[in-house]
């Protein structure tokens, strides 16, 4: 499991170089990770997270696990985001909610979202990226642990539906995490 999060996490630093222009050929991947982090920070708007959904996959879980789980994660979270010259979104944040075992979950950090205009309506947009965020969880006794994770998005507006996949095992991840953001 720890070479798989290990994967997914350079896999998500790598997929980074997509929200980016080369402005100078010398510079650093690190280097535009902190000029997008620091730039969402200074000219973001607020955003607001109300988490809706942790689906488990059903592929995936046997039906007693499901049964016990929790799948209305009632939580609340703020953030800042920004859209860059191409239209991407870059967004900070934190969320804390009820997990699948019924206890208070924190994540909070940094995403990226390539989007795509939906008939080239500035309004409506569809995209994908990625998630770097750390967690923490009743059973990991809320010990910050990273969770890179994929994203994706259908945006309207000051509107966004968006997921991030938990990939995992027999029974344990393997769970789409789903929210609403508004951004104001």
């Amino acid at each position: 499991m720890k070479k798989f999060v290990t994967i997914l996490f350079i896999f998500s630093i790598l997929c980074a170089s997509f929200n980016v222009k080369a402005q100078e050929s010398n510079s650093s991947l690190w280097d535009k990770f902190k000029t997008n982090v620091s730039q969402t920070w200074q000219e973001g708007d607020y955003n607001v997270f109300i988490p809706i959904n942790t689906w488990h996959n059903r592929l995936t879980y046997d039906k007693e696990k499901i049964e016990k789980y929790n799948e209305m994660p009632w939580g609340l979270g703020l953030g800042k985001g920004r859209y860059d010259e191409d239209g991407d979104w870059h967004g900070l944040y934190a969320m804390v909610f009820e997990d699948s075992n019924y206890h208070p979950q924190t994540i909070f950090g940094y995403a990226y979202q390539k989007n795509w205009f939906v008939n080239c309506n500035p309004d409506f947009r569809v995209g994908a990226g990625f998630t770097l965020s750390l967690t923490q969880r009743e059973e990991y006794l809320y010990i910050p642990v990273p969770l890179p994770l994929p994203l994706a998005g259908i945006e309207y507006q000051d509107w966004a539906l968006q997921a991030a996949y938990v990939p995992g095992l027999k029974n344990d991840g393997n769970v789409l995490f789903t929210w609403l953001r508004y951004r104001f």
